[in-house]
C-alpha cells in the first residue's frame, strides 16, 4: 500500500498501539480526565467557508448539546423535496419510474407536510461541515503533560484546533477519534474547536453502507459518545493486545509502551489477572518482566500463564478475565487494564468450532437501526437489551452489516456470550485503486486495535457485497493479510460474495435460502408443493470451508400503524403515514390490524421454513437472518417479526420462534404436507444439536394432535445418544390417519425437552357425490348468464391469467409473503402477503383453515388470479381476501359472493377445474364451496351486474 491517504487519517504513528490508546492510564498521581459533555458553541458551515475564514479563531453564534447529533438538537435544514439524502432512492416500484413522479406521492412532496416513502426521516437534515467549540479550564498540574482528546463515535470526519492551532484530522467510522493535544494546551482557559463533516467525500464507503446511509441510522452529523480530555503520563502503556492460547493455557500479551520523557527508560512490567465472571474472582499469579525503551514507542511481548483451572468463554459460559498491566520505572508508574476471554473460534472442515466444540451460527443482521436517536447507543445497557432479546429468540450471533458498533456493544456481548461478525463500514466498489482500498486497511487496523481483545469479536469481512471489476483479487489480499496478522477471529472476503479459497468461512446467498433475488415465483417456496425435506447439501458439497448463509428470510409483513406514535424521537415514520392514508383511501383502514396479524402468521411460517432448511444441511456453518427486526429503509422492508424497537408485533412470541431456532432443534422431513386418507402420514425425524453438552440416553417422543389439542397418535423413537451437529437421524414416523372429513393435524416432536411442531392436512381420498344445482364455469358464458337470469346458482372459477390487468391480473400472487419489498425491487414477485378470511364462514366449513395462510393454501395461491373488487358500484365483503402490498393497497379478493340479477354467484380467482386428480386441496375447496352453495346459508347480499363480472375478465 502507498501513503496516498496520509493527509486524511491523522495517525501520528505507524505503531499499532498508538492508534488504540484503549485505556486511561495512571501515574504518580490519581487518574485525571475532564468531561467535555454539555453545551458547546455551534455553527453550520453551509458554504464550506469555515476553514478559509478561520472559524476556529472566532466565537460560534449558536449552541448545541453534546453528546448528540445536529438532528437530535433540532439543527439543520427542514427536510423536503429538495433534500439530498445519502442512499439510493432511485429504485422505484413502477419499472424504474421515479417515485416522485407518481401521482400517489405528489400530495406529499410539497406544502406543510413532506412524507417520504423509502425510509425514516428526521425533521431536519444536513450534510456538510459543522463547527463545535468549547472553552475549557485546564488545571495547573496538567502543564507539559501528555493529554488526549477522546471523541467517541464521530460522524464522520473530524478536524481539531486547539487555541487556534491545527491539531489534525481523523476519518475513522468505527472507532473513537483520538488527538494528542498536550502540546497545544496551557493551564487556564483554552478553546477546542472541532469541525465535523458527514459528507461522503474521497472515501467512498458506499451511499447504502449502513455506516453512513439514511436507509437506517441516518447520515447524522455530531459526536454521540464520550467526549473528554485524558491526562497521560510521559511514560505510559499505549495499548495491550491479548492472544489466548488454549492449548498451552496461556496468553501472549503484546504491550505497547509510549515514551515521551525525552530519554531512554527501563523498568519492569507487572502482569496479574483475575476472573470477573464468578461471584468470587479467581486470582492468578503475578509475573514480572523487564523492559527497556530507547525510542518514543516499543512493543514488548510477555507470555502469561492462565493456570490449570482456566475458564473458557462461550455462549453458555461467558467467563471473562481482567488483566492488569502495571508499568514501573524510575519516577513513573502506569496501570492499564483489559478485559478478555479465553476462547478459540475456528473453522474445522465445513464446520465452525468454539473451544473445540461445534457451533452453529444462528444470527440476525443489525443494520444500525435506532429510530429514537438516529445513531447507535454507546451505553452497555441498551446493547444488553438487544442481545437478551436475540437470545430469547434462540440466536447466538449478530452480523453488523457494513458498520462497526461502539465499545458498549462488545462489552455487552462479552458479558452475555454472543458472537459478532463486524464489518469495515463499507458496501463499496473495491480493488480499483481508489482511496477506499487503502482506507479499508487503515480502518480494519483501527478496529482490531480497539476491539480485538473482545472475545465476542469473532468474524470480520471487508464489508457487504463488494462491487467492481477487481474486487476478487483485492479481497484475496485482504483476507490473507489478516489471517497472517491476527488469528483471534475468522476472516472472509465479503458478506455475500466472493467464495474464494482464502476465506476462513464463506458467506453466500446462492443455493442457501428458499427465496432469492430475481427468483420471483420460481423459488422453492413458491414453485414447489409444501414439503420439509430439502436442504443445501449440494450447494456445500464441494466446499472445504464452512458456509454461513447470507441474509436468509427477508419475509415481509403488513405495516403496524400502531407503531407510528413510537417514532417520537429523531426519526419519523412518514412512510407509514403514506401507507396508512393509502389504505384508508381504499376503504380498508379497519382491516389494518387484521392484515398485520394474518400476514405476520405467514411471515413466521416462511422464516420457519428458511431456518429449518439450514438446520437440515450437513456440513453447514449457520445462517444470518435479514432480519429478526424490521429494516425501515430501502423502500421500507418490513422483514422483522419484531419492530425496529425490538418489540414483538403480536403474532409470534419468542417462545414460539425458539421452537425452530435454538441450540437444539427437532426436525421432521416431510416429503409432502398434504395427505389423503388412503395415504400414510410419513416423515423422517432428526435433530440438530449445538448445546453446551452432548445428550445421553435420550428417548425422543412424538404426538399427532387435532385442532382441539386431542392426541390422535403418539409414540417414542429409539433411545439415542446425541452428539453435536446437524442431520442426526432419530427414526421415522409412519401412521394411518383415518378421517371422514377434511382435518388439520399437528405433529409435535420432543427431544430432551426441545419441542418443534409441523402442521399437516388429511383430506378424504373420495368425496361423497352430492346432488346440487350449482353450475360450475370458468367464464360468465351464455349458460351461466341464463342460469343467473333464472335465479340459479353459478360458481365462477377462473383460469390463471384470465383476469384483466387493472382488475387484478397485474398482481403477481404467490404463496409466500413479499420478499424484501416491491418498491425497491421494481415490483419483484410475489406482490401479496397471503390471505385473510373468517375461518368460521360456512363456505369454508369443509376446508379447514385459520384466518391466515398456511400450507393448505399453497395450491390455491399457486393457481389463482387476484380479483380487484374496487371498481364495483357495490363492494362485496370477500369470503377470502388476498392481502395486497402496502404500497398499492388494492382491495383484492380470492373468493367472493354476490347477487347477480335473480341468481346467486360465487366467484373465485382459484382454478378449481384443472388437474383435480393431482390437487387434493383444490378438490376439497371446490367441494366446500359447492356444499355451501347448496345450503340455505348461501344468501349473498351484495348486488352486482353481469357486466361488472364480465368486465373483470380477458
Amino acid at each position: 500500500m502507498n501513503n496516498i491517504l496520509a493527509p486524511f487519517f491523522g495517525i501520528r504513528s505507524v505503531f499499532l498501539f498508538a492508534v488504540a490508546l484503549v485505556a486511561i492510564s495512571c501515574s504518580k498521581q490519581e487518574p485525571s480526565e475532564l468531561d467535555l459533555s454539555g453545551v458547546w458553541s455551534f455553527s453550520m458551515d453551509k458554504q464550506d467557508e469555515g476553514v478559509v475564514n478561520k472559524w476556529f479563531t472566532k466565537n460560534l453564534s449558536d449552541t448545541i448539546v453534546l453528546p448528540g447529533s445536529m438532528a437530535s438538537n433540532g439543527k439543520g435544514e427542514p427536510v423536503g423535496y429538495d433534500t439530498k439524502f445519502t442512499g439510493n432512492d432511485w429504485k422505484a416500484y413502477d419499472n424504474g419510474k421515479m417515485w416522485y413522479n407518481d401521482e400517489n406521492y405528489k400530495p406529499y412532496l410539497y406544502g406543510n407536510e413532506f412524507l417520504y416513502p423509502f425510509w425514516l426521516i428526521a425533521d431536519y437534515y444536513y450534510t456538510g461541515a459543522a463547527w463545535y467549540q468549547k472553552e475549557i479550564e485546564i488545571p495547573e498540574n496538567w502543564r507539559g503533560q501528555d493529554v488526549e482528546l477522546y471523541l467517541e463515535r464521530c460522524h464522520w470526519e473530524t478536524r481539531v484546533w486547539v487555541n487556534n492551532e491545527y491539531v489534525g484530522v481523523n476519518n475513522a467510522l468505527g472507532v473513537p477519534h483520538r488527538y494528542n493535544v498536550g502540546s497545544f494546551l496551557q493551564p487556564g482557559k483554552n478553546t477546542i474547536t472541532i469541525c465535523v463533516d458527514n459528507r461522503v467525500k474521497e472515501i467512498k464507503v458506499g451511499d447504502d453502507a449502513h455506516s453512513v446511509s439514511d436507509n437506517t441510522q441516518s447520515n447524522w452529523n455530531g459526536i454521540v459518545g464520550d467526549i473528554k480530555l485524558v491526562r497521560k503520563d510521559a511514560l505510559s502503556v499505549a495499548g495491550v493486545q491479548i492472544f489466548p492460547d488454549l492449548k498451552n493455557k496461556s496468553v501472549r500479551v503484546e504491550i505497547g509502551i509510549k515514551n515521551k520523557t525525552g530519554g531512554a527508560q527501563s523498568g519492569k512490567v507487572k502482569l496479574s489477572a483475575q476472573s470477573t465472571s464468578e461471584e468470587t474472582p479467581l486470582k492468578l499469579k503475578e509475573i514480572r518482566s523487564d523492559f527497556e525503551v530507547n525510542s518514543t514507542s516499543k512493543t514488548i511481548i510477555v507470555t502469561y500463564p492462565m493456570g490449570d483451572t482456566m475458564l473458557l468463554w462461550d455462549e453458555f459460559n461467558p467467563n471473562l478475565y481482567e488483566l492488569s498491566v502495571e508499568l514501573e520505572s524510575d519516577g513513573y508508574k502506569d496501570v492499564h487494564t483489559e478485559t478478555f476471554g479465553m476462547r478459540d473460534f475456528r473453522a474445522n472442515g465445513k464446520g465452525l468450532e468454539i473451544n473445540g466444540r461445534p457451533v452453529f451460527l444462528r444470527g440476525t443482521l443489525e443494520c444500525a437501526i435506532f429510530p429514537k436517536t438516529g445513531f447507535p447507543p454507546t451505553d452497555v445497557e441498551s446493547w444488553e437489551r438487544i442481545i437478551k432479546i436475540c437470545k430469547a429468540h434462540g440466536l447466538n450471533h449478530i452480523r453488523f452489516h457494513s458498520w462497526c458498533p461502539p465499545k458498549a456493544a462488545f462489552e455487552a456481548a462479552d458479558k452475555l456470550g454472543f458472537y459478532y461478525q463486524v464489518e469495515v463500514s463499507a458496501w463499496a466498489t473495491v480493488g480499483d485503486g481508489a482511496p477506499i482500498d487503502q482506507w479499508i486497511y487503515y480502518e480494519s487496523e483501527r478496529m482490531v486495535a480497539e476491539y480485538g481483545n473482545h472475545p465476542s469479536f469473532c468474524m470480520m469481512p471487508y464489508g457487504n457485497e463488494p462491487h467492481g471489476k477487481n474486487y476478487t483479487g483485492y479481497l484475496r489480499e485482504f483476507v490473507n493479510y489478516w489471517k497472517k496478522k491476527d488469528s483471534r477471529r475468522l476472516y472472509t472476503s465479503g458478506a455475500g460474495w466472493p467464495v474464494i479459497p482464502e476465506n476462513d468461512f464463506h458467506s453466500s446467498h446462492r443455493g442457501t435460502r428458499i427465496q432469492g433475488w430475481g427468483q420471483n415465483l420460481n423459488s422453492i417456496i413458491n414453485s414447489q408443493a409444501p414439503r420439509s425435506d430439502y436442504d443445501w447439501e449440494k450447494t456445500v458439497a464441494d466446499l472445504t470451508a464452512p458456509m454461513v448463509s447470507h441474509e436468509i428470510g427477508q419475509w415481509c409483513v403488513y405495516p403496524n400503524f400502531k407503531e407510528i406514535p413510537q417514532y417520537d424521537g429523531v426519526l419519523k415514520a412518514t412512510n407509514f403515514k403514506i401507507f396508512k392514508r393509502s389504505l384508508e383511501a381504499h376503504g380498508m383502514l379497519d382491516l389494518a390490524d387484521s392484515f398485520l396479524k394474518a400476514s405476520g402468521k405467514l411471515q413466521a411460517l416462511c422464516y420457519k421454513a428458511d431456518i429449518e432448511a439450514a438446520f437440515r444441511t450437513k456440513g453447514f456453518g449457520g445462517f444470518q437472518l435479514l432480519d429478526l427486526h424490521d429494516f425501515p429503509g430501502q423502500g421500507t422492508a418490513l422483514v422483522g417479526v419484531l419492530d425496529p424497537f425490538w418489540d414483538e408485533k403480536g403474532y409470534i412470541s419468542s417462545d414460539e420462534f425458539r421452537q425452530f431456532c435454538n441450540e437444539t432443534v427437532p426436525l421432521a422431513r416431510f416429503k409432502k404436507m398434504i395427505f389423503t386418507s388412503n395415504e400414510k402420514v410419513e416423515c423422517e425425524v432428526e435433530v440438530a444439536h449445538y448445546g453446551e453438552k452432548e445428550l445421553q440416553s435420550v428417548v425422543p417422543s412424538w404426538q399427532i394432535l387435532d385442532t382441539n389439542g386431542n392426541v390422535v397418535k403418539e409414540g417414542q423413537l429409539d433411545e439415542a445418544n446425541i452428539s453435536w451437529g446437524n442431520c442426526q437421524k432419530l427414526g421415522a414416523i409412519s401412521e394411518n390417519i383415518e378421517v371422514e372429513t377434511a382435518a388439520k393435524f399437528c405433529l409435535a416432536v420432543n427431544v430432551a425437552g426441545f419441542i418443534n411442531t409441523w402442521d399437516f392436512w388429511v383430506y378424504p381420498a373420495e368425496l361423497p357425490n352430492i346432488e346440487d344445482d350449482v353450475l360450475v364455469v370458468s367464464s360468465l358464458n351464455k349458460a351461466a348468464i341464463a342460469t343467473l337470469e333464472k335465479g340459479g346458482k353459478v360458481l365462477l372459477t377462473t383460469k390463471k391469467g384470465s383476469i384483466k390487468d387493472g382488475k387484478g391480473g397485474e398482481v403477481a400472487v404467490g404463496f409466500s409473503s413479499i420478499f424484501w419489498n416491491t418498491a425497491w425491487t421494481n415490483g419483484q414477485e410475489p406482490h401479496t402477503l397471503g390471505i385473510l378470511c373468517n375461518p368460521e364462514h360456512p363456505a369454508l366449513a369443509d376446508f379447514p383453515t385459520e384466518y391466515h395462510s398456511n400450507w393448505q393454501w399453497w395450491d390455491a395461491m399457486s393457481h389463482c388470479n387476484a380479483i380487484n373488487i374496487e371498481g364495483f358500484e357495490n363492494t362485496p365483503d370477500p369470503i377470502v381476501r388476498i392481502i395486497d402490498d402496502w404500497v398499492t393497497n388494492r382491495n383484492l379478493a380470492l373468493i367472493f359472493e354476490a347477487k347477480v340479477g335473480k341468481g346467486k354467484l360465487v366467484m373465485t380467482g382459484v382454478d378449481l377445474q384443472s388437474d383435480l386428480d393431482d390437487r387434493p386441496e383444490a378438490r376439497q375447496l371446490l367441494f366446500s364451496l359447492k356444499n355451501y352453495m347448496r345450503s340455505e346459508k348461501f344468501d349473498p347480499q351484495t348486488k352486482l351486474t353481469e357486466n361488472e363480472i364480465i368486465g373483470l375478465m380477458n
